[in-house]
């Protein structure tokens, strides 16, 4: 249980008044808004669907916690700004963390201990976190199936992203091309035809020295097999950096009969078939004084590959102030027939991931991966996907407002973190906010796409 600190704070001759401040404010939570969470959790079932995949071989009789329960303390947990273990000393006893946790906020109980949530992460097996993962990957497929039941094209994009280690974990290895010793995740996103929003759909982490193709080919043929299921109309595209142009990764495509867009790096022989239009780009963007490029394709065949593949081509002048002119040609290897600056229009669409990956950095602290098990950690990256697909279904139920594309951090800040007095009787919980609350508004049109009255 937690007990509120003596200590006082005084404010002795800063304002009109003297000043005292107390932490006795025992049925109280800074975390008020984090009702919208549990409602999100509530109507889509997903801790529920994680935590069918995880045993428990614990003795019944002496459980005090079950797993879904751990699993939600875990993952709302992350949600709300806690990622560490150790922080669950600090709002064990919070009446509105033991509300999403299925407890009774009033129950004198706290939530579980660091230690037992640490054992709870590191007794996991393999098989348990590929249940979990795959598992995340049908749920987000099937929530979209409801959601876009017309859709035309299905977008699938992957990308790895550093997770810099500070210890001794185990297969975490020094990547030259970061500098640093890490792990490498591998993150997938889907898109529904042309709208900006890109949905979480896999998180995988993956020792540090691992190429991006490591798992592709297996990811892309379940996926594809999983999406063509829920929308057995829909086109599938899969857009891809240059990490992944490889053989083995082009026949898995072709295999599979989808449309793709995969960068590709540079070459003599394709640097041959972008010269002409180089040069008359350089001449023109030398003339005028300003950057200039244009975009052309040809057609190309790799050692490995076993046929030749459509290549568009973008051709590029970039002039700055006191600098000399710099030439960028980039190259793209694709199925579509689109004409080659839509085809880079739309394969440029795919950066926006890096803002995704942001989030899951800087607004959820996915690189909290300091356990002495990689599979401990990689349970920590399903763990904060699932709490970032509680935030990508609370983003979705605000359409019309400022926050529909909001990032985790905003979305926190503005409608999570408020004051809040928890008051229980025996027929409802009374949660009072401040009736100064800045973005009253918003949270109630988020409460209302979730489904309560507004009155």
């Amino acid at each position: 249980m937690a007990y509120p600190t003596g200590e006082r704070a005084l404010f002795e001759e800063m304002f009109a008044k003297r000043v005292v401040v107390q932490f006795d404010g025992e049925q109280s939570s800074s975390d008020g808004g984090a009702v919208l969470l549990g409602a999100v959790d509530q109507r889509i079932g997903l801790t529920q669907a994680l935590g069918q995949e995880l045993r428990d071989e614990r003795r019944s009789w002496r459980v005090e916690h079950d797993k879904v329960a751990l699993l939600r303390q875990r993952v709302f947990s992350i949600a709300l700004g806690y990622a560490d273990q150790n922080d669950s000393a600090r709002i064990g006893g919070d009446p509105l963390v033991k509300l999403l946790c299925g407890r009774s906020p009033s129950d004198a109980g706290s939530l579980a201990s660091q230690p037992t949530l640490s054992r709870f992460e590191t007794t996991r097996t393999g098989r348990e976190l590929v249940g979990v993962g795959r598992r995340l990957e049908r749920f987000v497929i099937e929530r979209l199936r409801r959601t876009h039941r017309r859709a035309k094209r299905i977008t699938i994009d992957l990308d790895s992203t550093e997770d810099p280690t500070h210890g001794q974990q185990p297969f975490a290895f020094f990547n030259g091309y970061y500098d640093s010793w890490c792990y490498l995740p591998m993150l997938g996103f889907l898109s529904v035809d042309d709208e900006p929003t890109q949905h979480l759909f896999h998180a995988r982490l993956r020792p540090g020295t691992s190429r991006d193709t490591r798992g592709t080919p297996v990811l892309l043929r379940r996926t594809v097999r999983n999406l063509r299921r829920a929308f057995r109309k829909a086109k599938i595209l899969v857009r891809l950096d240059a990490g992944f142009a490889t053989p083995a990764v082009f026949e898995v495509l072709d295999e599979l009969r989808v449309d793709y867009l995969v960068a590709m790096p540079g070459n003599s022989v394709l640097q041959r078939a972008a010269a002409e239009p180089m040069r008359i780009v350089r001449g023109l963007a030398e003339q005028f004084d300003g950057s200039l490029h244009t975009f052309g394709e040809t057609s190309y065949r790799s050692g490995g590959w076993q046929r030749t593949r459509r290549v568009i081509f973008k051709a590029e002048a970039l002039v700055y102030p006191d600098r000399e002119l710099k030439e960028n040609q980039r190259f793209v290897v694709t199925s579509l027939r689109l004409a080659p600056k839509k085809a880079w229009e739309l394969y440029c669409q795919r950066g926006d991931i890096e803002n995704r990956i942001k989030e899951l950095h800087e607004g959820l602290e996915i690189d909290r991966t300091s356990c002495s098990s990689f599979l401990a950690n990689h349970f920590r990256v399903l763990e904060t996907a699932a709490a970032y697909v509680l935030f990508q279904e609370l983003r979705l139920r605000l359409p019309k407002c400022d926050l529909a594309r909001a990032q985790v951090g905003t979305l926190r800040e503005k409608l999570i973190k408020i004051g809040a007095v928890v008051k229980e009787s025996v027929r409802r919980i009374v949660l009072s906010f401040p009736a100064s609350f800045p973005w009253k508004k918003l949270w109630h049109e988020a409460a209302h796409g979730l489904g309560a009255l507004v009155t």
